[in-house]
């Protein structure tokens, strides 16, 4: 008996390793892959294995671990961005059945749909906030976007015909309180019939800012609020879409002047200015800037990259807290600007750059006070505009402007 059993054991064992041969050999020539991921088993058949080193397309949210020995090749899958993906397979196993970085994980040929979409979507509101995005050289029409969230035309009734002067103020979607002290100060002008001020912001990702943003707007109806996100980076989207609005709905005006809400202006100076210049075409009037120097320092705040700017001095250019545009030019600077490598220094771009290569003149004003004064009564009489002035100090320019009685050189 125990003779028997030690017989029988060994054709027992050969008839089980013949089985598992022919099994494996059956689907070993199948293609059937088997995949394991956490929590869960798939299996992927192929109607063949591959012949040589190619693409194969495999369905599902997987990343791809790879190894080939005798024809069976297991793919050890996990969690991966949404979408099909495309996986290079080796045709033949790595030497010693050892499963190298390569053969373990091979390049993904290409992105699905859902993320470029996301990706584009994500540029399109972003526009220019990162740091790798400002040092590439890239032209402000594809990063511009055009049209406004609010527009507010009637701003500029008739196109403009009828108006001497447009106030056009950028300001941060946050800066209320500036706003709300120029309305109630020297923005008093635009109740002259030839006088109209509105101010320009961005968009905000704040829900709750923008709501507040559209009720402000209710209230004045002087807000233009433009699809670009407003930030730092975005200075020149925003003076672009200034331009961009004048040329559309404002293109019969005489004279632009482009300032900041930290910023007082006189306004009857500036009528005062405007109506001895008024037969000047194609100009800049402001504080100009001459022979400055890009700076190429990666950590300074105004840092120009060499292939956003190559020249080793920027043109002349009139500093951006205000500077006065006459009418006819608004249309060549705005189709200009958009053609040309995008800076994020707003005034160097659009007076400078920009404004040399169309032949715009820059003429230099020296009641632009483009900085912070002393503020006393006679520079206030004396300056077209005052920069750098708080929304609580508004108050105290406007009454010593209407004050009349302090006696200056």
């Amino acid at each position: 008996m125990a003779y028997q059993v030690r017989v029988f054991h060994p054709l027992v064992l050969a008839t089980l390793g013949m089985c598992l041969v022919t099994y494996s050999s059956y689907y070993a020539s199948t293609g059937m892959f088997q995949s394991t991921a956490p929590g869960s088993s798939r299996t992927f058949m192929m109607s063949r294995l591959p012949t040589s080193s190619e693409n194969v397309p495999v369905a599902g949210n997987v990343t791809i671990s790879s190894s080939l020995t005798q024809g069976i090749l297991s793919l050890n899958t996990t969690a991966y961005a949404p979408g099909a993906v495309a996986i290079s397979v080796p045709s033949e196993a790595p030497a010693n059945n050892v499963t190298t970085h390569r053969t373990a994980s091979q390049v993904i040929q290409r992105i699905s749909p859902k993320e470029k979409v996301a990706s584009s979507a994500a540029s399109n509101t972003s526009n220019v906030t990162s740091s790798d995005r400002t040092e590439q050289g890239i032209l402000t029409r594809y990063i511009y976007e055009s049209g406004y969230k609010i527009s507010n035309v009637e701003l500029c009734s008739e196109l403009g015909k009828n108006l001497q002067l447009l106030v056009a103020i950028t300001s941060a979607p946050s800066h209320k309180d500036a706003r709300m002290a120029i309305r109630q100060t020297w923005g008093h002008y635009s109740q002259r019939s030839d006088v109209n001020i509105a101010f320009l912001v961005g968009s905000t990702k704040d829900l709750h800012l923008a709501e507040e943003l559209r009720d402000e707007n209710k209230l004045y109806g002087d807000l233009i609020i433009a699809h670009f996100l407003d930030s730092y980076n975005n200075l020149t989207l925003k003076t672009v879409s200034l331009l961009e609005w004048v040329n559309n709905y404002c293109n019969q005006i005489n004279f632009v002047l482009k300032t900041d809400d930290d910023m007082f202006i006189n306004i009857p100076k500036l009528l005062s200015f405007i109506q001895k210049h008024a037969k000047e075409k194609q100009t800049i009037f402001g504080r100009l800037a001459k022979r400055w120097k890009p700076i190429r320092n990666k950590k300074s705040k105004y840092y120009v990259p060499s292939n956003q700017y190559q020249p080793a001095t920027f043109p002349d250019f009139t500093t951006g807290p205000a500077y006065l545009m006459t009418g006819d030019m608004i249309h060549d600077l705005y189709t200009a600007a958009l053609g040309k490598t995008y800076l994020k220094l707003e005034d160097v771009f659009i007076t400078g750059i920009v404004a040399e290569d169309i032949k715009i003149k820059r003429t230099h004003v020296n009641e632009f006070f483009n900085k912070r004064i002393a503020l006393n009564a006679c520079n206030i009489q004396k300056g077209i505009s005052i920069h750098m002035v708080k929304f609580h100090e508004q108050f105290d320019l406007w009454k010593k402007l209407l004050d009349g009685k302090t006696k200056c050189k």
